[in-house]
C-alpha cells in the first residue's frame, strides 16, 4: 500500500491503475498465487461506457428492463433495454459537492416503488455533510421529479472522507443507512465507539410509519439512555457497500480499513442487532494501537485481507441470479486499488472456497458492484465502464 502511515488513498482519487496482485490473505491464513483457485464459468460483458464516475447500480423491484446507475457527480442514468437513455433519471449536481469520497453515493428504491414511485438517495450536500432524501418519479417513468425532495436524515461530516454512502431497504422493509466514522485517520475523536452520534454506524429507520421516519421498536438502543435509537450496529470505519443475501437475509458489510486490513463482517438473518464491529479499538482482527486491547463484546470479521493484497475493499453481493447456477450462494467482492474480483462462500460462520476471478477484473479501479432486479451481478469501474457478469461456457 502506497500511503504513508496515518493516511490512505481516497477511494475515488486518481491514484492510477495499480499492479494486480493475486496473493490472497484471510483472517485465518493466506493463500499464495499458486494455490489460490481460479474461478471458471463467468466473464464480463460491457453494458455501457463513458459514464461520469459511476459508483452504484440497482433497479426497482421487478423491473427487468432497466438499470439505474449512480454517477458520483450527481446524476442517475438509466440503461433501458440495453441502451443508455440520453436524459438522466435525476440530476442533483447543483445540490452536492463531488470529488474524493463525496458526491452522490447511493440509491435505493422503495419495495413498493411500482405503486408509490418513491426512491431514496444518499449524498454529500454543498456544505459537505450527509443528506439522505426521498424523491418521487414523475409522470414519465424514466424521469424523476427533482422538486419532490424530502429530507429523511442529515448529519454533520467533520472531514471530507469516510462518508459511507450505502442506502438500502432490508428484507424487513426498513431503511438502512451506512455512515463512516467521519474521516481523518485512526478515528481521532473516537466516533466509531460513540453511541451518542451516528457516525461509524449503520442506521435503521422506518420511513413508512411516519415522516420523515420513526424508530423501529426493536432497534437495539431504543431504551439505552444517551444512545441514538437510530443505530442498528456500530464500530465501523467506512462501510463501502453492504448488502443482504436475497435468499437468506444475511447481512454482509465490507468495511474499509486504515493501513493494514480490509474486512467483511456478516450478520446472520435475524441477528446483528447492536453488533460492535470493533473500530477503532481494532482494525479487522488486530488491535489498532498495540499488541493488546480489550475485545470484550466485539464482533470480529468473518474475512479479512491485508494490504499486501490491496488497499480498499469494495463490497459486493451474494450471487442469486438464475444465469449461472454454479455460483448460487457465492459472495463477490473486490479491491478498489488493485481492481481484482474475488469470492468466497459463507458456511458455518467462516469464509470457505476462496477464489480469484481474473475473468471479472474490470481493467481499472473497482468502485462498486451492482445487482439488477433478477439478481444478476454487475461490476463498475472508475473509468466510466459498467459490466455484467455473464456465463462463460
Amino acid at each position: 500500500m502506497c500511503a504513508r502511515p496515518g493516511t490512505k488513498p481516497s477511494r475515488f482519487a486518481g491514484v492510477g491503475l495499480w499492479l494486480i496482485f493475486v496473493a490472497f490473505a484471510s483472517a485465518c491464513g493466506s493463500e499464495s498465487e499458486g494455490s489460490l483457485p481460479q474461478g471458471r464459468g463467468a466473464r464480463l460483458q460491457l453494458v455501457v461506457s463513458g459514464l461520469s464516475a459511476p459508483l452504484y447500480l440497482t433497479a426497482p423491484p421487478g423491473d427487468l428492463s432497466r438499470l439505474f446507475i449512480v454517477e458520483q457527480t450527481g446524476a442517475i442514468r438509466i440503461v433501458k433495454d440495453g441502451a443508455l437513455l440520453p436524459a438522466p433519471f435525476l440530476n442533483i449536481s447543483d445540490r452536492l459537492v463531488a470529488g474524493g469520497e463525496q458526491g452522490l453515493l447511493g440509491l435505493a428504491f422503495d419495495p413498493d416503488y411500482a405503486t408509490s414511485g418513491r426512491f431514496v438517495v444518499h449524498y454529500t450536500e454543498l456544505a459537505g455533510d450527509t443528506r439522505v432524501s426521498s424523491f418521487q418519479v414523475s409522470t414519465d417513468p424514466d424521469i424523476a421529479d427533482a422538486g419532490t425532495e424530502q429530507t429523511i436524515y442529515t448529519t454533520d461530516q467533520p472531514y471530507s472522507n469516510h462518508n459511507g454512502g450505502q442506502v438500502l431497504f432490508g428484507p424487513d422493509g426498513y431503511l438502512y443507512i451506512g455512515l463512516g466514522d467521519g474521516g481523518s485517520a485512526n478515528d481521532p475523536e473516537g466516533r466509531g465507539q460513540d453511541l451518542t452520534e451516528p457516525l461509524g454506524s449503520i442506521l435503521r429507520l422506518d420511513i413508512r410509519a411516519a415522516t420523515p421516519y420513526s424508530i423501529p421498536p426493536d432497534n437495539p438502543f431504543v431504551a439505552q439512555a444517551g444512545a441514538l435509537p437510530e443505530i442498528w450496529n456500530y464500530g465501523l470505519r467506512n462501510p463501502w457497500r453492504f448488502s443482504f443475501d436475497r435468499a437468506t437475509g444475511d447481512l454482509y458489510i465490507a468495511d474499509v480499513g486504515q493501513n493494514r486490513v480490509e474486512e467483511v463482517d456478516v450478520a446472520n438473518s435475524g441477528s446483528g442487532s447492536g453488533a460492535n464491529y470493533g473500530w477503532s479499538i481494532m482494525e479487522g482482527a488486530f488491535c489498532l494501537f498495540g499488541n493488546e486491547c480489550d475485545q470484550t463484546n466485539l464482533v470480529l470479521p468473518v474475512y479479512q485481507y491485508e494490504h499486501d493484497q490491496g488497499c480498499s475493499i469494495t463490497g459486493g453481493y451474494v450471487y442469486r441470479g438464475p444465469a449461472i447456477p454454479s455460483l448460487q450462494g457465492v459472495y463477490f467482492y473486490g479491491d478498489y486499488c488493485q481492481g481484482w474480483v474475488r469470492s468466497w462462500r459463507y458456511s458455518g460462520g467462516t469464509a470457505v472456497e476462496l477464489t480469484d476471478w481474473p475473468t471479472l477484473r474490470p481493467g481499472g479501479q473497482l468502485t462498486s458492484f451492482g445487482e439488477d432486479a433478477a439478481g444478476e451481478l454487475y461490476v463498475i469501474s472508475a473509468n466510466g465502464n459498467v459490466f455484467k457478469v455473464i456465463p462463460d461456457p
